[in-house]
């Protein structure tokens, strides 16, 4: 492939085939000339059991609902879908919720809340599924919907099938679409191995700490196989609780002198240890709580009572602890203690956390907890086994997040750019 220049005849992309390079600029069309809408209505029993599907959002694809019987399906217009037919949720497409209908999924059935449509003669339905993933024909979804709250607007089809777009020949559709899909199943590869990896790492906790009741591990290294078992401590007679102080959102900056965390950051970017901040403050060292290597902190209020038991081991001095965070301080080894809570513990900690709507955790409730402690020197070799395989895991997720950027970079290249929805 090349590079290739916006023509002044029409639009080419950036990056294009060799064979595909004298051939002009892409020809602009309705959108009503590549798709064509094919609903296909069924007399649905209510004795016969019926495969659902819908469409997740941000392009997340067409999945199964379930099987159900005919008479427990509310809504009674339904439409038989086929392999490859272009799914459009028609209340949810304005957060991009369309996709293709694969092989394991023909023969599902649908509702009129959904737009079936098929790739007409002379088009790649699979690259076309690629064509629909671009910022600009996002954009269409939503110029092409009505109504004042987001989450209640209806997606006009026959609008939709108006807009114009650039579309290259059968020939060159076919070659994008292989191209992207074989980034895709490079992609989907990686994925299962970073999931294999995660689910080894459950499994090796599942060993590595003694199951419920127990007081020894299933699985022991060499050399502590015969040293009896576990201690079983209250947490709050081998640890010191505190609570972090301050940092709002406003005291959050960029290039802030002192590195600080606040609660919701344990539940989106952290794990089991903490060497990095993401976030800096220029609040005054004597109005913060400051961290000691070792520190154990755990989010005082959360959404739920499961995703609230969520630790992670702070490993440097000095950094801002927020004001919603409790922060266990012992001589425990904390990336340890870390992997118990966030393991066996984890349901302990839900249980005894409070409120519905909006859950708190306070360091009356964790002092409570039962820990169960081997040696030190074991303490220290179960936490860098398991520190050992998150390293492999942070390393498979960043390949997989360096292989979506490169995906995203050949979208860009692989379609022409416009400024804007020619109509």
């Amino acid at each position: 492939m090349r590079m290739s220049k916006r023509g002044k005849k029409g639009f080419v992309p950036e990056l294009r085939f060799p064979e595909f390079r004298d051939e002009g600029a892409w020809v602009n069309k309705p959108l009503g000339k590549v798709f064509v809408e094919t609903p296909r209505p069924i007399d649905m029993k209510d004795d016969e059991e019926y495969s659902l599907v819908t469409v997740k959002r941000r392009y997340g694809g067409v999945i199964s609902r379930g099987e159900f019987k005919g008479e427990a399906i509310k809504v009674k217009s339904q439409f038989l879908l086929e392999e490859n037919d272009f799914l459009i949720s028609k209340r949810q497409i304005v957060h991009c919720a369309c996709g293709l209908v694969p092989l394991e999924l023909a023969g599902s059935i649908v509702s009129n809340e959904y737009s079936v449509l098929r790739a007409r003669e002379g088009n790649d339905v699979v690259f076309l599924n690629y064509f629909a993933q671009q910022p600009r024909v996002s954009e269409s979804f939503l110029k092409c919907s009505i109504g004042i709250v987001i989450e209640k607007m209806l997606f006009k089809l026959n609008d939709w099938m108006k807009q114009k777009f650039q579309f290259p020949s059968l020939e060159e559709q076919q070659k994008i679409a292989d191209c992207l899909t074989s980034a895709d199943e490079l992609i989907t590869f990686q994925t299962k191995k970073l999931d294999a990896l995660k689910t080894h790492k459950k499994g090796l906790m599942q060993q590595l700490f003694p199951a419920e009741g127990e007081m020894v591990s299933k699985l022991r290294f060499p050399g502590f196989r015969e040293k009896g078992a576990w201690s079983k401590e209250k947490l709050g007679t081998v640890a010191t609780l505190y609570k972090g102080k301050g940092i709002s959102k406003v005291e959050i900056v960029a290039n802030g002198i002192r590195p600080c965390i606040r609660y919701g950051e344990l539940y989106t970017i952290y794990g089991e240890t903490i060497y990095e901040t993401a976030s800096r403050t220029n609040v005054v060292a004597n109005e913060l709580f400051l961290s000691k290597k070792n520190d154990v902190i755990i989010p005082a209020s959360g959404e739920t009572k499961i995703d609230i038991a969520k630790a992670s081991c702070v490993m440097r001095d000095d950094i801002a602890l927020g004001s919603d965070l409790n922060v266990v301080r012992s001589s425990l080894n904390g990336v340890f203690l870390s992997y118990q809570l966030n393991g066996p513990l984890r349901w302990s900690i839900a249980k005894v956390a409070q409120g519905d709507t909006v859950v708190h955790l306070y360091p009356t409730q964790i002092e409570r907890l039962d820990v169960l402690i081997p040696s030190p020197i074991e303490q220290q070799k179960i936490a860098d086994c398991l520190t050992s395989i998150d390293e492999l895991i942070a390393d498979q997720a960043k390949k997989i997040d360096t292989l979506k950027a490169h995906k995203k970079g050949l979208m860009q290249q692989l379609f022409p750019a416009m400024d804007e929805v020619v109509v």
